[in-house]
């Protein structure tokens, strides 16, 4: 599985989506019945400059979950440079050595398992913005391939930590990215 060499075109699919976001979409429902567009974005926008943090180990700064990052000048295009950032500090083959963090916890957990979540992150929350607004997700199709590698050996344990819901079966034949989202916990055929 090669999710470094993914992670920019994860990144960049995730920003497009978040840029094409409509205001009067921003307090429609998501398939995370946790939040909201808004609430989701301010999720992905955390936790996607953690990935940064964490790849480069830096300690984790600035505001946490409750902050509403949309209400700043320009958020999604500071989520778009931020996403790019994420994403090429994950290039550096140390970032994927040895343990690492979203949290700041010190013990952390093996680099290349959180570099999934920062690419799942992008690729399920990504598909979870672009359903809630009407949009296709867009996503090229290696993308989608690494993100069934990805998410396959680690759905258990994404569950287990409230993750991801209780697996959607859908079709073997069906497209790979349903069986990615239905892997994740996701109905691909949720509608707002």
């Amino acid at each position: 599985m090669d999710i470094r060499s993914r992670m920019l075109p994860a990144a960049e699919a995730a920003a497009r989506i978040v840029l094409e976001i409509p205001a009067v979409k921003m307090d429609a429902p998501t398939p995370c019945p946790e939040w909201d567009v808004r609430g989701l974005v301010n999720h992905l926008i955390l936790w996607n400059g953690r990935g940064e943090a964490a790849a480069r180990r830096t300690p984790v700064t600035g505001p946490g979950e409750d902050h509403d990052f949309t209400a700043e000048p320009r958020w999604a295009e500071r989520f778009e440079e931020q996403a790019r950032k994420t994403a090429e500090a994950w290039q550096d083959p140390a970032a994927w050595e040895g343990n690492t963090s979203l949290t700041g916890n010190k013990e952390g957990m093996p680099a290349e398992f959180v570099a999934g979540i920062v690419f799942g992150e992008c690729v399920v929350h990504g598909w979870d913005l672009a359903a809630a607004t009407g949009r296709e997700p867009g996503f090229p199709p290696e993308v989608v391939q690494a993100a069934w590698e990805q998410i396959v050996p680690t759905a258990e344990m994404s569950r287990q930590y409230g993750a991801f819901g209780p697996e959607v079966r859908v079709p073997e034949d069906a497209p790979l990215l349903d069986r990615v989202l239905g892997m994740a916990g996701r109905d691909p055929h949720w509608k707002p």
